[in-house]
């Protein structure tokens, strides 16, 4: 269970309507409740490791529940870290892409202007912070595998359906 994406996602149909899905994973969610936490609001479900079990990097799984036609749900699940996490890596790219995209416009004058390109240095320098950014993300993807393998274990037998991960 290797992805390079920084949220391994799936999406799949079942022949069940949005609620009864949302009761079935709730259901076998809850009766494993020595190896996963559940979470259920109306269209959507989200399972967690055991807080005893949880680390920094424990990933959780969030099922977008939605109607797909008579009878049917389409699921869409996302793998992620807590939302602490996700959101100081959010927030990193975010003043990493800002940071570089200004100072690479801004050296680039300088460049174009004759002058010190200092500005492209900085960019540079940005540029392998959110690589390293990515490289952290995905070595807290390698932390957290078994216990993602173990979440996607048991949505396969909650549903009774083997389902790929893209």
């Amino acid at each position: 269970m290797s992805s390079f994406r920084l949220r391994p996602r799936f999406s799949h149909v079942i022949d069940m309507d949005v609620e009864g899905v949302g009761e079935l994973i709730t259901k076998y969610a809850r009766e494993h409740a020595d190896r996963c936490e559940v979470k259920s609001f109306p269209g959507y479900v989200s399972l967690h490791v055991v807080e005893k079990n949880a680390q920094y990097w424990s990933p959780r799984l969030s099922l977008s529940l939605e109607p797909e036609g008579e009878g049917k749900t389409r699921v869409d699940g996302t793998y992620g870290p807590s939302t602490n996490v996700w959101a100081a890596f959010l927030y990193g790219y975010m003043l990493v892409g800002s940071v570089g995209a200004f100072s690479g416009v801004f050296g680039g004058c300088q460049f174009w202007l004759g002058m010190q390109a200092w500005g492209l240095w900085i960019a540079t320098l940005m540029l392998l912070i959110a690589v390293g950014l990515y490289l952290t993300a995905q070595f807290g993807q390698k932390i957290g595998a078994q216990q993602t393998f173990m979440l996607h274990q048991i949505y396969e037998a909650a549903v009774g359906q083997s389902v790929e991960i893209g």
